[in-house]
């Protein structure tokens, strides 16, 4: 484990400005392409990456005719104010309402361009039964499937209301061709200033250490929801099997998972992290030697995005993950990280253990540079507006 000397930092959400203000975002430059990114309300996961992040590289990158903005459906009243500013709406994974579908309606009735921006297999309900499972919800209660069936239905709604789709990678890019029949573009996720400015000291922290840590290898696993104890639940029994056979292998768990009960007997060497704000948990990252990143193998995984790696990566911290779509394409094993099949865990944990002594550094350096190049905010400017239609 590596033993940093980087303070956290204070954090506050810097999207909670008012209306007036965002409405503001929209008029910084004479002359620009205007684009209002709607989420039903901000968050700290999709609307980020999502909204929050695109106008950042829009505002902030050195493009020169476009400014952005993000609203939300508490902005509701202000709607036709925004559809005059505004030259095109980007509707990110938001359900059908009256509310949407009147804002839609305003860009239309204006002629103005309207583009649906979604993450996740949510939008068809051929998936829904496979999306449930695969959270590891309780199939037995017919309030779930109400649920999941009408928020996929609605999303998938106000899809085709629009004139096109933008999404994270090829493999979700397709499923949306196939399911609405619009033109599809690829705007990966990445990360944003504030991580990039944290992730930068980190890395020199342990640039200045060598990457060597305290003597003992800690395994991280990060979890931003409960949904995940499925795909944790891949990774557990390995960890009990390296944990027996290596004294100097600890295992910190962040966010919401509770350990099976074989992991009771290694609770000395197992720390627990609450879910950290996003900036700081590039801090938290840059602690463990290894990033554990284990997935279900279906079409609903492979339609995520790179972000588990790719922070990662910007912090000098490498990764082992499930070799879905997603992290096959973005990890070269043995180089910048390592794919684990799911009966392969044990041994590529164990693997990367031993060569760690040896090469840490030089993979490290292989991944942050592979992350900064791919998923950094700085270089996000082309793919937004070929997606937009303004390059």
């Amino acid at each position: 484990m590596f033993s940093l000397d980087v303070p956290a930092v204070p954090y506050a959400d810097p999207w909670l400005l008012p209306v007036s203000a965002r409405l503001a975002m929209l008029h910084q430059r004479r002359g620009a392409k205007r684009v209002a990114y709607f989420y039903e309300e901000p968050n700290n996961s999709t609307f980020r990456y999502r909204a929050y992040n695109m106008a950042q590289v829009l505002n902030e990158s050195g493009v020169e005719n476009v400014s952005a903005s993000y609203f939300f459906l508490s902005d509701s009243e202000r709607f036709d104010e925004i559809a005059d500013a505004a030259d095109v709406l980007v509707i990110c994974r938001s359900r059908y309402c009256h509310r949407i579908n009147g804002l839609i309606t305003r860009f239309r009735s204006r002629r103005k361009q309207v583009l649906f921006d979604v993450d996740d297999l949510v939008f068809d309900t051929d998936y829904a039964h496979l999306v449930m499972a695969t959270l590891g919800l309780d199939l037995t209660q017919a309030g779930v499937w109400d649920d999941w069936f009408a928020m996929i239905a609605r999303m998938g709604q106000t899809l085709r209301l629009c004139d096109g789709a933008i999404t994270t990678n090829d493999f979700l890019a397709q499923k949306l061709a196939d399911y609405a029949g619009l033109p599809v573009a690829v705007v990966p996720n990445f990360m944003n200033r504030e991580q990039l400015a944290l992730a930068e000291k980190v890395y020199a922290a342990k640039e200045r250490m060598r990457f060597t840590g305290d003597g003992k290898v800690c395994l991280g696993y990060f979890s931003g929801s409960p949904s995940h104890r499925l795909d944790y639940a891949i990774v557990e029994p390995a960890l009990i099997e390296v944990m027996a056979e290596r004294p100097d292998v600890e295992v910190m768990v962040v966010g919401y998972i509770d350990h099976g009960p074989a992991m009771k007997k290694f609770a000395h060497r197992i720390s627990r992290q609450p879910f950290h704000d996003y900036v700081n948990l590039q801090r938290l990252l840059g602690t463990v030697e290894f990033n554990l990143m284990p997935l279900q193998s279906n079409a609903f995984t492979d339609c995520k995005s790179e972000l588990k790696y790719f922070e990662a990566a910007s912090v000098g911290t490498l990764s082992i993950a499930s070799p879905g779509f997603t992290y096959r394409h973005a990890i070269r094993d043995g180089e910048n990280g390592y794919l684990a099949k799911a009966h392969e865990w044990t041994e590529v944990i164990l693997k990367a253990v031993d060569r760690s002594s040896a090469n840490y550094g030089t993979m490290a350096a292989l991944a942050r540079q592979d992350a900064l190049a791919k998923f950094g905010w700085q270089h996000q400017a082309e793919a937004i507006l070929t997606a937009l239609q303004i390059a």
